[in-house]
């Protein structure tokens, strides 16, 4: 039975593009299950965003291949996430007079490191014991691990508080735009699953070639000229040819990754062509499975980082056969997306609502989402 769990909740999130951390402070005052009504009760009061130091950045980075002494490393870089999770609830707090004894729970994702559900495990690096006792607030984590142990990919974690929040509207679909895109079909049932990376190869490339974290309103990658050749390479990948539902990370789309199929080109391209193709990259498997898995589709609602690259945006909106806006024009800014799903998924699991959906991760029965640490 769902119990009424309304009151204060915060949301925590750093994705796949190891950019920074995301944070809401919200209040939520209707049930958890997007079938009894929509969230129209849930509020934003406050919110805020912190760079991830380089050197976490990097210690993260880093752990998404194998090395040397990494569960040392990965405890190291769990407690130093906790600490800067702590110092965004800390303005959090600050920003919308509260106490800390009024909020119910976080929800922290955590960063993930590895997800390979086809083996029976995720690993997302957190410390949520240390961000209970940093903080004085309960915390809900682990997310993803029920869902993978019922036989589900884990991810998307979101689609049902999409549901919740933007309406089960049959020709109405979420896109996030993150590290890696992922779409949640808003029709009954509600779907979601990846599409393949949005941000995290060309940010990767970016990186690499101009020593900045992302490429700013897509301008190095609109300077280039996408490489027919390289497209065709990137999108015969056979993970992209697998049905739903199905996710994805930096185990397969990575630098490495890339690098086999600049490899095959019968002469170099310049840097700035293959941004321009990793931009049509991402637009292609968007568009794509757009076509084959939700092909009734008439809006499309964007959020993430990928939101505020203009280029890409604009690209989007010339390839896809539909209207493309932004979560903002509907209530809610692009960055506090995944934050507040993530508040909203802290709410669910105290209400005891199973917000991991079969439809959406493969499993064979709805799980209740998260792990929870009391304060």
């Amino acid at each position: 039975m769902i119990q009424p769990m309304d009151g204060y909740y915060i949301g925590l999130m750093s994705g796949t593009s190891t950019d920074g951390i995301d944070g809401v402070l919200t209040q939520i005052s209707t049930p958890p299950d997007p079938t009894q009504k929509s969230v129209t009760g849930i509020q934003i009061l406050a919110s805020a965003s912190l760079p991830l130091p380089e050197t976490l950045r990097d210690s993260l980075l880093a752990l998404n291949t194998t090395g040397h002494d990494e569960l040392a490393r990965a405890a190291q870089a769990a407690n130093t996430l906790a600490d800067c999770y702590a110092d965004v609830v800390t303005t959090l707090l600050q920003d919308a007079g509260l106490p800390a004894t009024a909020i119910h729970a976080i929800g922290a994702h955590g960063q993930t490191v590895r997800h390979v559900p086809e083996s029976g495990y995720t690993i997302q690096i957190n410390a949520p014991a240390r961000l209970a006792e940093r903080t004085g607030i309960a915390v809900v984590a682990d997310f993803r691990s029920r869902d993978v142990a019922a036989g589900g990919q884990g991810a998307p974690l979101v689609p049902a508080f999409h549901a919740a929040q933007f309406g089960n509207k049959p020709g109405r679909v979420i896109l996030n735009l993150g590290g890696i895109a992922n779409l949640t079909v808003l029709s009954a049932p509600v779907r979601g699953f990846d599409t393949g990376p949005a941000n995290m190869l060309m940010d990767a490339w970016a990186r690499q070639h101009l020593g900045v974290l992302f490429d700013k309103d897509g301008a190095w990658a609109a300077s280039g000229q996408c490489n027919p050749q390289l497209l065709a390479s990137l999108m015969a990948e056979p993970w992209l040819g697998l049905p739903p539902p199905k996710s994805t990370g930096r185990d397969l789309f990575n630098l490495a990754w890339l690098r086999t199929h600049l490899q095959t080109l019968p002469q170099a391209i310049s840097n700035n062509d293959v941004q321009a193709t990793l931009l049509q990259f991402s637009v292609k498997t968007i568009r794509q499975a757009i076509e084959q898995h939700a092909p009734d589709t008439k809006e499309v609602l964007v959020c993430g980082g990928g939101a505020l690259n203009t280029h890409l945006m604009h690209t989007l909106a010339q390839a896809l056969p539909c209207t493309l806006e932004t979560t903002q024009a509907h209530g809610v800014p692009v960055q506090s997306v995944e934050a507040l799903a993530f508040a909203w998924l802290a709410h669910a699991h105290l209400c005891g609502y199973a917000a991991c959906l079969p439809a959406v991760t493969g499993a064979p029965k709805a799980t209740i989402a998260g792990c929870l640490y009391p304060a």
